[in-house]
């Protein structure tokens, strides 16, 4: 993960479709071409893992279907606590045999649509419920070292509860971390960066326009009609965090994405 830093390597975000969707050939034509830009870009394809709840395909469903080149700098795979235990297997096999390395392993969203992994399913003790570091402590044990593993980091949670929550995180096997959405310089991001120097970390651009999509997850309302360029403040990031990476989510592959090659200077 040093190495994408060092070589200004952006970790793109590419949803795949929903499992309901109604225009399923569309979009399976555009996570290829979404997929396919970023592999000839050089950046990293960051492939979400039923985001924000909402059953969708697997991102190793879309490389096997699609027939979609894997280059082991280039792909990571989310994978979150929302799975059987059959399921979470065929995942992990599939990057295994793929050559996928890269994982964001996250405790993610759910629904009543989506089973949840129970402790015992992966051998959990002295836990209610299965979060990413249970789960981490799973694919160290049943895949050592076939994975580098990384995790979430929340600068909008009381730091006391989050710095305790990494370094559990730390101690089951992440050896980098993805923050939530930035717009500015954080406290607790800087914080993070001093308590752990040489952990890799990869701060989030919020590439929509709908800044007030972010309400949720700041912890106060932001009203719908606030100006941002998320240009611009991409462009901040990189001044304010020059030794972090970046994750673009949310990114506009018509509008923004000729442009972002022009902001990591």
């Amino acid at each position: 993960m040093r190495h994408h830093i060092e070589n200004k390597v952006y970790h793109v975000e590419i949803l795949p479709p929903k499992q309901e969707s109604e225009k399923l050939d569309a979009d399976l034509a555009t996570f290829a071409e979404k997929y396919a830009r970023v592999m000839d870009s050089g950046y990293c394809a960051c492939i979400t893992d039923n985001a924000m709840g909402h059953l969708a395909f697997q991102g190793t469903e879309m490389i096997a279907e699609l027939d979609l080149p894997v280059h082991p700098e280039q792909v990571m795979i989310h994978l979150n606590t929302f799975h059987t235990l059959a399921s979470l297997r065929e995942i992990l096999d599939a990057c295994k045999a793929k050559g996928i390395k890269y994982l964001l392993v996250i405790s993610g969203d759910g629904s009543e649509r989506l089973p949840k992994l129970e402790p015992s399913d992966i051998g959990a003790t002295g836990v209610l419920s299965v979060t990413s570091v249970e789960l981490l402590r799973y694919i160290g044990r049943e895949y050592p070292g076939d994975f580098v593993l990384g995790v979430a980091f929340n600068p909008y949670e009381p730091a006391d509860h989050e710095f305790e929550k990494m370094e559990r995180k730390m101690a089951a096997g992440a050896t980098f971390v993805i923050t939530q959405p930035l717009i500015e310089r954080n406290a607790q991001v800087d914080a993070l960066l001093a308590k752990y120097p040489d952990v890799p970390v990869i701060v989030e651009a919020w590439m929509s326009k709908k800044l007030h999509l972010l309400s949720e997850a700041v912890g106060y309302t932001i009203p719908e009609d606030t100006a941002f360029d998320p240009i611009e403040t991409l462009k901040l990031l990189h001044r304010t965090y020059p030794k972090c990476g970046v994750y673009l989510s949310l990114l506009g592959f018509k509008t923004q994405y000729p442009l972002i090659s022009e902001t990591w200077t």
